[in-house]
């Protein structure tokens, strides 16, 4: 049986402690850090959970560079809790963030969610699947990248994942809770604000080229005319 690796990276003790006993409990593989440098020397994990607010680096930073490693889940556990933080967080490239206090069974559900999304990249699956088109936009699901009007596109692993699942529906409509289910393996109130955000991030991303567009009450359309 795989077992999978979490790294913790908190500095309080306490906190810690009670995530590492509770991970352990459910058959995760765990280390603990308490500083970026340590996050950043750490071996490879299938979910990191962060805390944002590190004696030694700026959280946000930190979780940009830990994004360079694709195959790693990157869930924000932090006391900021206010939107504009959740959603600087998101934009960095956070696949989940989870407010203080918090409880562990949210967080299990949440952990089971990022890693069911990261399985079939891990396994290969992503590879097989064709390069999309619409419009001026070309998305290629093996290598993970987009482009449009000709520029690759800089984007998180939710926002590909977002405009890839648009893009293999269009010109159709996908409706809020099929995108919450595949893309965020959810379907709770607070992904759903996670989505507005992401949508409104791809948005200014892509510019002119192809449009995200509104179909209100059902969902979203990517419209490449």
């Amino acid at each position: 049986m795989l077992v999978m690796r979490i790294l913790v990276v908190e500095d309080d003790d306490r906190v810690a402690r009670g995530l590492v006993t509770a991970l352990r409990s459910a058959s995760f593989d765990v280390q603990r850090v308490a500083t970026a440098e340590r996050a950043l020397g750490a071996p490879p994990a299938d979910v990191v959970l962060l805390d944002l607010g590190l004696p030694d680096a700026d959280g946000i930073d930190l979780l940009r560079r830990l994004r360079d490693r694709p195959q790693t889940a990157i869930i924000a556990v932090t006391a900021r809790g206010e939107e504009r933080d959740r959603v600087r967080g998101l934009r960095a490239g956070a696949d989940d963030y989870v407010v203080k206090p918090f409880g562990v069974a949210e967080l299990l559900a949440r952990i089971d969610a990022v890693l069911r999304r990261t399985r079939a990249a891990r396994a290969g699956a992503v590879d097989e699947e064709p390069r999309l088109r619409v419009g001026a936009l070309t998305v290629d699901p093996g290598s993970r990248a987009a482009r449009a009007g000709g520029a690759e596109l800089q984007l998180t692993r939710k926002e590909f994942d977002l405009l890839s699942l648009l893009a293999s529906r269009s010109p159709s409509v996908v409706a809020r809770d099929q995108i919450l289910d595949q893309v965020w393996g959810t379907a709770w109130e607070a992904s759903s604000r996670t989505l507005d955000t992401h949508v409104g991030s791809l948005r200014a991303k892509l510019g002119h080229t192809v449009r995200i567009r509104t179909v209100r009450g059902v969902g979203y359309v990517l419209d490449g005319s």
